[in-house]
């Protein structure tokens, strides 16, 4: 039988959540970040869903995503409703989950092409 590597393309990729730390490809981060299939944006300003506001969206929509996946901690918790607009308005859809279901969530659409950025909240 003929076996063929399934090629990924999305180039970051999230291995590992942990409660403090979410490894990427081979990068163990301690703090907020936007990670999409071919980049990371280090040293996102927000800490936690109260003190995220529209302006912190703004680095995610500029990629154009389908939909932005919010990873708002080891729990689910949801932002204000006006960071909910911020994506809503532009047509760009937004899920919120703890960061272990974004992580998930985000490889399986970065792994099928899916335009898809994820915004992780860690406290740092």
């Amino acid at each position: 039988m003929q076996l063929q590597q399934d090629s990924n393309p999305a180039g970051y990729v999230v291995r590992r959540v942990e409660a403090g730390t979410i490894e990427v490809n081979d990068r163990s981060l301690a703090s907020s970040f936007i990670v999409y299939p071919s980049g990371l944006i280090e040293d996102w300003p927000p800490l936690d869903c109260p003190s995220l506001e529209p302006g912190h969206l703004e680095q995610a929509l500029s990629l154009a995503p389908e939909v932005v996946l919010l990873g708002s901690g080891p729990v689910q918790r949801f932002p204000s409703q006006a960071v909910m607009a911020a994506c809503l308005t532009r047509g760009v859809g937004i899920e919120v989950m703890d960061n272990a279901a974004a992580a998930r969530t985000y490889n399986v659409l970065a792994a099928e092409g899916r335009s898809v950025v994820a915004a992780f909240l860690l406290p740092g």
